[in-house]
């Protein structure tokens, strides 16, 4: 090779190597879930006569709903950086659902749709709620709020059984992101735990 074209072979290979260094190096996000598996949930053998349950429409607050960990800080809203779900917010938490009521003691049974299954009841679930709030200052450790409006109604009567908003907190022990997560766990556990109680309250009561 010619010195002239070994000197470009260089200078590109050179000019390649200064390319690459150019792309930033990202630290991944630490990935985290919650399960709400709780002492407040009774996995014990489920009653010998379920009932079927079936979730109709409902929501989840849009900005918590995603993969992004939502805090609150008076007027302020942010995500925690360089910490997510493993899965958004809301998947997370109905599969904690379904798991409790499933595995519960009590008589209601939650159907997924589709399945086929007879369903007696109807729920309804509007997650409104599901932040960590800085109610003691940035630094201190924050309050995870959860707020759930809950419908209950038979399948074949509109009138509603249960229509009551629950509102549950949990007190992180540190202003760390596993504190805060694990004070969400917590607060799903509490919440779940809630809207089973409720539903096999109703119910019975029919």
């Amino acid at each position: 090779m010619n010195p002239i074209a070994k000197g470009f072979m260089v200078a590109l290979l050179l000019g390649l190597g200064g390319c690459v260094t150019l792309f930033p190096k990202v630290t991944p996000s630490q990935l985290y879930r919650f399960d709400g598996r709780l002492s407040e949930v009774a996995a014990t053998n489920p009653a010998p006569s379920r009932v079927g349950v079936v979730r109709t429409g409902g929501s989840f607050n849009a900005a918590a709903a995603g993969d992004r960990i939502l805090t609150v800080t008076g007027s302020q809203v942010a995500y925690l950086a360089k910490s997510r779900w493993a899965e958004p917010a809301e998947v997370l938490f109905n599969e904690a659902l379904l798991r409790a009521f499933n595995a519960g003691p009590g008589p209601a049974r939650l159907v997924i749709r589709g399945e086929p299954a007879r369903a007696d009841y109807t729920l309804r679930l509007d997650v409104q709620r599901f932040e960590a709030v800085y109610d003691r200052g940035a630094r201190a450790a924050p309050e995870v709020c959860l707020e759930i409006h809950m419908v209950l109604s038979r399948t074949s009567n509109p009138a509603q059984i249960k229509d009551e908003t629950l509102a549950v907190k949990a007190r992180a022990s540190d202003n760390r992101v596993s504190a805060i997560v694990r004070a969400f766990d917590q607060a799903v556990g509490k919440a779940v735990a809630a809207i089973i109680a409720k539903t096999n309250s109703g119910i019975t009561a029919t």
